[in-house]
Parts: C-alpha cells; structure tokens; sequence
C-alpha cells in the first residue's frame, strides 16, 4: 500500500528527529526514549511547557509553545532548534501586532498549531476572547507574529488549519465548546476565502462508544496529505470515575470533501501511560498538537503534551500507520 505523501513541506533542510521502533515493540506509534523532550522549568519563569507546534523552518525547526508561567498564566512563545529537541526558547511572550485595539484584547492564548500555507506560517490557538475562541495570526520569521481576526465566536476550541487551499478557500477543523472543560465535543469542517470570513461549516465526526473517544474528540496536528486522503491525527476523551483521560487517535478524510470520513480508528494509537502522561498538573493526558513528516522516508515525528505539564515526542511511519487507520476503523 502506498504512503507516499503529496504535500509540499515548509522550508527546511533538516532531517526530522527520528527514533526506529525498539526490538521487540509491536505498537503502531511508539515514544522517544528521551521523553519528556522539553521540561516543564526550561524557561526559569514557566510553571508547565506543554501542548506545543513544531514546523520546519530554514535549517531546522521552529515552534510556538505553550509556556503556562509561575502565575498560572498561559501564554504563548516562540521557540528555534536545530534538531527539533534541543531548544532555544524565546523568555518573553509574543506580543501580537494589530491595528485593532479591539482584537488585541485577549485575556489568555493556549494550546497553538502552526500552518505552512503558501509564503507564510500561520497561527491558530484558543484566544480567551469572552470565553476560548479561536485566534489567528502568522509570520514568517517566528520573531514578529500579526494578529489576525478571530475565526469564530466564543466558544471554540481546536482550531487547526489545513496545509494548502481546498477548492480554491483556506480551510479549518475546529470543536465548537462552552466556557468549560465540557463533556461533549464535535469536530467541525469550515472555509474561508481569506483567512478573515469563515462560513460553509460541515460537521465532521464526533464522540462514539463508550471507550477512549466517548466523551469529547478535537483535531491534533496540521492534516498530512496522502494519496488516499487526509490523514488526521486526534485526541479523544474518556470521563473515567478518576476525570478525563486524553488518548490519540488517527482518521483518513476526504481531499476534496473533507467532513468525509473514509476510516477512523476504533483502537487508540496511543494513551497515557507513562508516569510523565499519568502524573503533572492534569494527569492522564495524551495531547498531539504537531506531527513533523518525511515524504522520502514516511517517518512521522509527533509532539504531544504530558499531563499538561511538560512536551513529548512519538515516532511512525506513513505506511503503518495508513495500514492500521484502516484494518481497524470504526
């Protein structure tokens, strides 16, 4: 089965950083060794480094993290490595630019994803807008960010643009929510002629069963482009007697039609189990928010955050993961 990916990547000329599965490991996704990658102190002021986006840029990597500080604030940085896990990040929190006094009053911003799309890398989080919303800007050099308009109304979360347009419109996943952590949670398809106005939403899939996906599910990483579809990497949420417990699931969507579901897993790929995932600030949370790839090789690095507290990596590749996505879909 073919995995070869047909999706122009983001200007790099790094290798991804890359573990081969251990002897003896059958897991379709399996974690780094050197987990957790980044610690919840490596700025001296964050209380917790977790829930993080991660592209190719120039001759390495850069990012936008969620450093929550010593406050309890939470609020986003920009970040640079050369290999994707030794990191150079920035002390202070971006400061948005805007002509708009009114779009720069936010309260919070957590839990980014970053997007290439075509001459600039975009930023999607959830912008504290009277209530989580999500909030869009971009750069080019991970040093300056503008601000964008806020994509929808309060409540919103999720917010995860795909890698090119569709059908000629900028393109968006994103989880309709409330005030709260809330116990119910859909992912929904929108579109947009320029990054501004976003309309034409179409559900795409929401909770199912009684297991790891029962409660609440939201899109993970940017979608990776196969032959055979979208690959979208998800977290999906189970309201044990204990509180939620975030696990990772995958699903294939539609090129052109994207709220088409083909496959989606019935088994996660991966669930907290790891003293670093089962205990932080919030304990039993797996949360992918970035998944680097190599079309030559289909190596596929992904970074989740642990607990809330502290930024994971796990490896794949293409065509195991395709191959599982669809032997065991719901």
């Amino acid at each position: 089965m073919s995995g070869n990916l047909i999706v122009t990547p983001g200007p790099t000329s790094a290798a991804i950083p890359w573990e081969e599965r251990p002897e003896g490991c059958s897991d379709i996704v399996w974690r780094s060794r050197r987990n957790p990658v980044i610690p919840r102190d490596l700025l001296a002021t964050s209380n917790s480094i977790f829930n993080s986006a991660v592209v190719p840029f120039r001759d390495g990597y850069a990012g936008v993290f969620r450093c929550d500080d010593k406050r309890r604030c939470m609020r986003l940085h920009f970040g640079k490595s050369k290999d994707g896990i030794t990191w150079d990040m920035e002390p202070q929190p971006i400061v948005f630019e805007t002509e708009d006094e009114e779009t720069g009053k936010f309260e919070y911003a957590y839990d980014p994803r970053v997007c290439w799309i075509e001459d600039r890398y975009y930023i999607t989080w959830c912008n504290g807008y009277h209530g989580p919303t999500i909030g869009v800007g971009y750069t080019y050099d991970f040093e300056r960010c503008c601000l964008l308009e806020n994509a929808f109304l309060p409540y919103n979360r999720n917010g995860v643009l795909f890698p090119r347009r569709i059908n000629g419109k900028f393109a968006m996943l994103s989880r309709p929510s409330d005030t709260g952590h809330t116990k119910f949670g859909d992912i929904f398809y929108s579109e947009s002629p320029d990054m501004i106005h976003w309309g034409r939403h179409r559900f795409v899939m929401g909770p199912v069963g009684d297991g790891w996906q029962s409660t609440k599910i939201g899109a993970g990483p940017v979608p990776i482009e196969t032959e055979e579809g979208w690959l979208l990497i998800y977290h999906g949420v189970l309201n044990s007697c204990n509180g939620f417990v975030y696990s990772t699931g995958a699903a294939l969507l539609d090129l052109e039609e994207p709220w088409k579901v083909i496959y989606r897993t019935a088994p996660y790929i991966l669930s907290p189990q790891m003293l670093y995932e089962c205990v932080g600030d919030v304990p039993n949370v797996g949360f992918p928010c970035a998944a680097l790839h190599d079309k030559a090789t289909g190596q596929i690095a992904v970074y989740y955050g642990a607990a809330d507290t502290v930024t994971c990596m796990a490896y794949t590749r293409m065509d195991l993961l395709l191959d599982f996505v669809r032997d065991n879909s719901i």
